[in-house]
């Protein structure tokens, strides 16, 4: 496969459309369209080091259970749950993101990282979007005071037996990652390892 040209579709300042054109294994000319979060898709720039998103799975040390946000998703028309996550600031450090994030969206302050995943996919097919998958312990009372003006999160804090209720529970929609980290915590009464 190789990649001859893109085509940027729109102009967002979070996310735009390309059309990346490309010569496929046999040699036949293909498009392919992607979001990316970027202002040159990944598969031309080659810039796959540092994620667009830090999404924190977190531990509340204090209460013993694990930090979840059920937040309105304009895609899917409803309230997903998930984990706090949030867009790696220019110049900002995945740790630093992952503090920052955790703050504004949960009011929890990061005690301790426990380990940072390398940068990961999870819909290829059609967005070049990364992610860490940071893992942290926390403290402190949640509060959705610093959420942003778009931003509609509930802070709900949960232990195995809880979480296991609600990713049972088919009716709800659950961020994919999110869901097999809570699944594991819900068996294992840990979030990673």
């Amino acid at each position: 496969m190789i990649i001859k040209r893109f085509q940027k579709l729109t102009e967002l300042p979070w996310l735009n459309l390309f059309q990346v054109t490309y010569d496929d294994h046999q040699g036949k000319e293909r498009h392919w369209q992607l979001a990316s979060r970027t202002q040159v898709p990944k598969c031309v720039s080659g810039n796959f080091k540092k994620p667009d998103a830090v999404v924190i799975a977190a531990f509340h040390q204090g209460r013993q259970k694990v930090v979840i946000c059920r937040e309105y998703r304009v895609p899917l028309g409803d309230f997903e749950y998930g984990f706090p996550a949030g867009l790696v600031d220019a110049g900002e450090t995945v740790e630093d993101a992952t503090r920052r994030e955790l703050r504004e969206e949960t009011g929890l302050i990061v005690t301790k990282m426990i380990k940072v995943s390398p940068t990961l996919y999870s819909s290829a097919g059609m967005t070049d979007e990364s992610v860490a998958m940071v893992y942290v312990t926390c403290e402190g009372e949640p509060t959705t005071a610093g959420n942003q003006g778009a931003e509609q999160i509930e802070v709900i804090l949960a232990s195995a037996p809880e979480v296991g209720r609600l990713c049972a529970d088919a009716a709800l929609k659950f961020d994919a990652k999110a869901w097999l980290v809570l699944s594991h915590f819900a068996i294992s009464g840990r979030l990673c390892g």
